[in-house]
């Protein structure tokens, strides 16, 4: 009785999930209702989606070219791997991007729309969130009540029944 018990408790404990990595939005502004000023969760899921490193926070890349603004909502890792502009600076806030010196240091190109310089846009902001709400919602531990539920019927059933 006492290693069913046991197998119950470690059963129930096995529900329980701890959340590894924040929930962030993960759109672009050619998704309806991610734009800068057209933001609609309902459109794009109001939970987002996961990032899938322990340590990540939510960044907004917002492109400027004229009147002209491309808005790219997604988590650090998926766009560390290819923006070499992202400030060192990661803190909650909004700030310039980075001169990236190296950046097409060593291409002799003339062709004008592969723009390996990256100075199609006029200016470019990074913004940084892992401290508001709807930002980064991670809940800490997520369970199931029908799993919790029929772990307590389940133990209670043992108990009663070698009384």
């Amino acid at each position: 009785m006492h290693s069913q018990v046991v197998f119950g408790i470690l059963f129930c404990l096995a529900t329980f999930h701890k959340a590894s990595g924040i929930w962030c939005y993960r759109c672009t502004s050619a998704t309806p209702g991610c734009g800068l000023y057209d933001f609609n969760w309902r459109g794009i899921g109001y939970l987002g989606e996961q990032c899938p490193e322990d340590d990540d926070i939510c960044m907004k890349v917002i492109e400027k070219t004229g009147t002209s603004e491309t808005v790219i909502r997604d988590c650090f890792s998926s766009l560390r791997a290819f923006r070499t502009d992202i400030p060192a600076d990661r803190y909650e806030g909004c700030r310039p991007a980075a001169k990236d010196v190296r950046l097409g240091h060593y291409v002799n190109n003339s062709i004008r729309e592969l723009d390996v310089h990256r100075t199609h846009f006029d200016s470019t902001t990074f913004c940084f969130c892992f401290l508001d709400h709807r930002c980064n919602s991670s809940p800490s531990i997520s369970l199931s009540l029908a799993v919790i539920a029929g772990t307590t019927i389940f133990i209670l059933w043992h108990l009663l029944s070698f009384n």
